[in-house]
């Protein structure tokens, strides 16, 4: 069964695990010094949040799916649609080693999604503090959408 992924940056971590738990009724299920995680059945939903990002609001949402064979038919639906997809394999991120397939929707928001096969004991690719390099530099980060004539 799939579960929708949600990541959300936040300017104060503790303050937003505070509220966030009070919102879902319960404590994460990961916390690291810059990332929290709920793993909910009510919704079905990997909610995380991070203050890696520069800019606080929503960073990407996804799709998790508990398979391989999930991963690549979702990703090949991607592709049939006509849409570029950035693979990752065997990927550390978020705490997480995982198979991945990246998108852009036709408005330029991010789209993971991922297979999580183990735990890691890093963030990801990029190093903490890289706070001002953006997204772009994160494991997180998918291709920049094609150049617009506007925003």
């Amino acid at each position: 069964m799939k579960r929708l992924h949600v990541h959300v940056a936040v300017e104060d971590l503790g303050k937003s695990i505070g509220f966030y738990s009070t919102l879902f009724g319960t404590e994460p299920s990961v916390v690291k010094d810059d990332y929290a995680k709920w793993m909910l059945d009510d919704p079905r939903v990997n909610f995380a949040i991070s203050d890696r990002a520069a800019t606080p609001g929503v960073d990407h949402v996804g799709i998790q799916v508990e398979s391989g064979e999930e991963l690549s038919e979702l990703a090949g639906r991607l592709k049939a649609a006509g849409e570029v997809t950035r693979d990752q394999e065997a990927t550390t991120c978020c705490y997480a080693q995982s198979d991945k397939a990246w998108v852009n929707d036709p408005s330029g928001l991010r789209w993971e999604t991922f297979f999580t096969f183990g735990e890691a004991t890093s963030y990801g690719e990029d190093e903490p503090g890289a706070r001002e390099a953006k997204a772009s530099s994160s494991c997180c980060a998918a291709p920049a959408a094609p150049a617009k004539a506007c925003c």
